[in-house]
């Protein structure tokens, strides 16, 4: 049997679903792999899955597709390639409380936003701001990374980016009304999110393990799409974490509402394109918040896309 310890980017939960239906249904085992799904709440997130897999700890790692950007530029780790999309469309939004005075991303000027603290998350919420006629004036506080979303229905942020199949799911079930800011609806190309991610060493060395690895966790995520009741039940016996993997009306709600974006239009899963990385990188290099860890512009032309991601292992 291979070992692949998979590094999650949050608490299990649908965006992961189609690993935990590989992992009960077999599929894991009868393609030789020993697959070890690793929690950030094991270490209270210390580390982000990227960081694990940069330095070793981990092979795969998800997380949104900037950080393989972020590793890519980066002078003290080795870069990171993303091989697989986990979903096609991104589902995630910046929120408020709906009974707040924020009815718009401009009115987040002089408010509170509470940050994941990833290198480019708070200049890119900064320019959605700024897209939509303020002045991207925003105070970023950051909280401990697994309580952010407490921190905002508890009052003591105005904003913050979730996953609305999840949180705004979430947030329904328990009566909080949520104002979402989806990126592109105010000119942020956002790329694949989330993504999952290895180091070229891994993918060179380990080609064969990985592909077999993405083959059979697209089969999850397939099942997860057609079935989405019995992959929700799946993923609530299945995972360990928060109490709401013990809410099964809840978890079938976020698996119904996110099962279509699984999916490329064709029907398969992980796939990527050039496109919608380059228009991000682009972005980015645009609104000059690509740049060194020192601070320095990075123009896009400095960037291979084509290093960034691949296909070739699906």
């Amino acid at each position: 049997m291979s070992a692949i310890e998979l590094a999650l980017d949050w608490t299990p939960n649908t965006n992961h679903t189609g690993i935990y239906v590989a992992d009960s249904e077999g599929y894991y085992d009868d393609a030789g792999l020993d697959v070890t799904v690793r929690s950030p709440a094991e270490d209270d997130y210390d580390q982000t899955p990227a960081k694990r897999v940069a330095t070793g700890e981990s092979t795969v790692a998800i997380a949104p597709s900037e950080s393989a950007l972020s590793y890519h530029t980066h002078p003290d780790y080795e870069s990171l390639t993303a091989i697989a999309a986990v979903c096609q469309q991104d589902t995630s939004a910046i929120v408020a409380l709906g009974d707040s005075d924020i009815d718009r991303p401009a009115d987040l000027d002089g408010q509170t936003y509470a940050s994941y603290d990833a290198r480019f998350e708070d200049h890119i919420v900064e320019q959605l701001v700024r897209n939509d006629g303020g002045d991207g004036d925003i105070e970023v506080t950051r909280p401990p990374k697994l309580g952010i979303w407490n921190t905002l229905v508890d009052g003591d942020a105005d904003a913050t980016w979730v996953f609305m199949p999840w949180e705004g799911v979430l947030a329904e079930r328990d009566g909080i009304d949520l104002t979402p800011f989806y990126l592109d609806d105010y000119g942020v190309p956002y790329g694949y999110t989330p993504v999952m991610l290895a180091r070229p060493e891994i993918i060179e060395t380990r080609g064969e393990d990985i592909s077999r690895f993405l083959e059979v966790t697209g089969r999850g995520y397939e099942f997860a799409a057609d079935h989405p009741e019995e992959a929700a039940q799946i993923l609530g016996e299945a995972a360990e974490g928060p109490e709401t993997l013990d809410d099964e009306d809840f978890l079938v709600e976020s698996q119904r509402r996110l099962a279509d974006n699984y999916l490329t239009d064709d029907g398969t899963w992980g796939e990527m394109n050039t496109q919608r990385w380059t228009a991000f990188v682009e972005w980015l290099a645009d609104e000059e918040i690509l740049t060194t860890i020192d601070g320095d512009h990075i123009p896009a032309s400095e960037v291979t896309v084509a290093d960034l991601y691949t296909n070739d292992l699906l």
